[in-house]
């Protein structure tokens, strides 16, 4: 069995792993990045990208006290007080050191509000970061490593759009300045094409793991993708490395004074999956399969533990799946694109509205599991207007034709409210009922039975061209259309227990010497809360900053 030493080695190419490996590397340390899919990136690659940060070094006016009051109003009981701390405390130091150090660049979003905007301590904007657009043509060859977006994203077969620039995509037709900005995009995106498979103007998660790849290539750290770890290697209880199976089927030891996994936490891991979370929420995950055992139970094998103390042991949304062309399984992650806009209610199978279809993606699903009998599946909702303007799931606006999507049973389709119930086995005199109950104040924008704009951060995915509710309008032009939606984890909360050094602990609370885990391998801070973008990636940045430091002191 061959051997070679590093000083760090990263289990897992996210976004937490690729901080790691670069942050290792940064400290002057030789350091191995494992992937055990033959992309770089992730989950996080396919990611929204937003960070949260609380009094980050690129906003005025946010405070520690203030995301602390925040996080004890909204992902409360956390037993373990002190890892949160480190989180509220170094969050800042890791993005100045990451601009300073890597390719990584942010820039504040300035109006994307906490999802609890209303609780003390929430604030309105800037405390969420993204990375700078990015230029994958930097990356030459090695562009093709990067895990592309989700394909239902992306328009004319490989075109990222900012989200400033849905707006414009959106009044292509109506406003000529957004007329001619479609058209600098659409030029820009065919010169890309003549040289690339993709556009290579990255935003999102795609611009915030093409950067960090970028980091990792220039600082030298050694990369090995389709690589699967099967266990850490531990002497005189020491973690001193790990064995990875080769692509020859031969085995390998790679020797290192830390190991710092980040491997995704446990969404694919099936024994874990159906230890940890809802028997409803068992068919359905967003995030990527690397098909390799997961950090979790590499860890467990020598001496650590998941924390169960979350009261939800899952960050969710509802999604609807659908067959590619390719014949990959889709699954569409229901986030902010289709819910929030006026013009669509979600009912169970009882045909009856359960929840504000306007919250977070996160709440939607806890309504859904509190009911699973009823709401599981759940339908969204919409009529012919709706569906040309905003879309719904993967059909995406202004598509001219839905006949394969109607087909293959993604998306139902009828000409009268009765008809809709028909197909999706409701019953029709319920439906119709909230149907014409819901209408009846929403042509006045209102909701009266769920509040649907009720704060800012409902408003801000609504239709800001809809008065008096950007969140509100009557379902009345048909034919109507419906997708049946799940619950599905966009990550795992559950996972190793640490300490505020992101060292994995051991039962009795002593860290295991030379173990630390990152992203969504180390139990969150948010004890299962969601509130608000980006606390994820947020933790997960700072975690991965932490344990690459911590680790490259390790004499």
């Amino acid at each position: 069995m061959s051997e070679k030493t590093y000083d760090v080695v990263v289990v897992g190419a996210g976004a937490a792993g690729l901080t790691a490996a670069a942050v290792a590397a940064a400290e002057k340390g030789r350091v191995a990045l494992l992937e055990a899919t033959p992309l770089i990136g992730g989950t996080s690659a396919i990611s929204g990208g937003m960070v949260w940060m609380p009094a980050n070094p690129k906003q005025k006016g946010d405070t520690i006290a203030a995301a602390r009051t925040y996080l004890r109003e909204t992902a409360f009981g956390l037993e373990n007080e002190s890892v949160r701390e480190a989180f509220l405390a170094r969050a800042g130091e890791a993005v100045e050191y990451l601009e300073s150090k890597t390719s990584l660049k942010f820039q504040p979003v300035p109006v994307y509000p906490d999802y609890y905007p209303n609780l003390p301590g929430a604030t309105s904007g800037g405390r969420v970061l993204e990375a700078q657009p990015f230029d994958g043509a930097e990356l030459g060859e090695k562009f093709a490593l990067l895990r592309p977006p989700l394909p239902e994203f992306t328009l004319f077969g490989g075109m990222m759009i900012s989200r400033a620039d849905i707006p414009h995509l959106r009044n292509v037709f109506r406003r000529p300045a957004s007329t001619w900005k479609v058209m600098k995009l659409l030029a820009r995106y065919a010169r890309q094409r003549m040289t690339a498979p993709r556009g290579t103007t990255l935003y999102l998660g795609n611009a915030l793991t093409g950067r960090l790849f970028k980091s990792v290539l220039e600082m030298g750290v050694h990369i090995r993708l389709g690589t699967a770890v099967e266990r850490l290697i531990v002497e005189e209880g020491r973690v001193c490395g790990v064995e990875i199976g080769c692509r020859d089927g031969e085995r390998a030891k790679l020797r290192a004074k830390a190991v710092i996994l980040a491997s995704g936490g446990f969404s694919h891991d099936l024994d874990l999956r159906k230890a940890h979370l809802p028997p409803a929420a068992q068919a359905v995950s967003a995030t990527i399969s690397s098909g390799a055992a997961s950090g979790a139970s590499l860890a467990r094998a020598v001496g650590g533990r998941i924390d169960e103390r979350a009261a939800n042991r899952a960050f969710w949304v509802p999604a609807s799946r659908f067959m590619r062309k390719d014949g990959t399984q889709g699954v569409f992650p229901h986030t902010v694109t289709d819910r929030g806009k006026p013009g669509l209610i979600a009912v169970g199978r009882n045909g009856r509205r359960f929840v504000n279809e306007a919250r977070s993606y996160h709440e939607f699903v806890l309504a859904m599991l509190r009911q699973p009998d009823s709401a599981i599946p759940a339908y969204l909702i919409c009529d012919s207007g709706f569906l040309w303007k905003y879309g719904l799931g993967r059909i995406k606006p202004f598509s001219l034709s839905c006949k394969n999507d109607i087909a293959s049973g993604y998306l139902y389709r009828a000409e009268t409210i009765t008809e809709l119930a028909d197909k999706l086995r409701l019953p029709p005199q319920a439906l119709q009922d909230t149907i014409n109950a819901y209408n009846a104040k929403a042509e006045i924008g209102e909701d009266p039975e769920f509040g649907r704009g009720g704060d800012i951060y409902q408003r801000h995915l609504g239709d800001a061209d809809v008065r008096p509710n950007p969140c509100v309008a009557p379902i009345r032009k048909p034919p109507y259309y419906a997708v049946a939606v799940y619950p599905a984890d966009l990550g795992t909360a559950a996972g190793l227990r640490t300490d505020a050094r992101a060292r994995v602990l051991m039962e009795d609370g002593t860290p295991i010497p030379g173990l630390y885990a990152c992203g969504n391998d180390m139990n969150s801070v948010m004890n299962g809360a969601y509130p608000g973008p980006g606390i994820t990636l947020g933790p997960a940045l700072t975690f991965g900053y932490v344990a690459a430091r911590d680790a490259a002191a390790l004499p």
